[in-house]
């Protein structure tokens, strides 16, 4: 079994918690701050509980995962199920066994006129180096959409 790590990331934005929920998942808008993670990210699926949603690079390859769990305006978690590569979904090999499931949980709380958002995501230990680094740089990209009252 491939260690996980549990890495935590926290940020106060300046908007109301709809408007931070709404540009966590809209495409356009996830498509900008998840660019600290990786250039040309987007989704395809739902963001509906149960629903199956693909997180992938321009080259189409990416992560299998579901949606957990979702409370509009209060907490999304993603539940990781494998890998995709070269149009091939991978949840049972022993290199994804070793991981899987693995869990990224977004939890907004309501503070004086903002939201705070706490990122809580179980990760290779492989990966958390670059998740630790990117982390910081997607979530003020994130306050940047909300605080400049763009729509998503």
């Amino acid at each position: 079994m491939a260690t996980l790590n549990h890495i935590q990331f926290e940020i106060t934005i300046n908007a109301a918690a709809d408007v931070v929920w709404q540009h966590i998942t809209a495409l356009e808008s996830y498509k900008y701050w998840t660019s600290a993670f990786a250039e040309g990210s987007y989704f395809q699926g739902s963001w509906e509980v149960g629903s199956r949603i693909l997180f992938l690079a321009p080259s189409g390859d990416g992560m299998v995962s579901e949606i957990a769990e979702s409370r509009r305006n209060e907490f999304l978690s993603i539940r990781h199920l494998g890998m995709l590569s070269n149009g091939t979904e991978d949840t049972t090999s022993e290199a994804v066994r070793s991981w899987a499931p693995a869990y990224e949980n977004y939890t907004l709380q309501a503070i004086n006129g903002g939201t705070r958002v706490v990122i809580d995501q179980d990760v290779p230990a492989e990966w958390a180096d670059h998740l630790s680094q990117s982390w910081p740089k997607a979530l003020g990209m994130l306050a940047e959409l909300c605080e400049s009252k763009r729509v998503a």
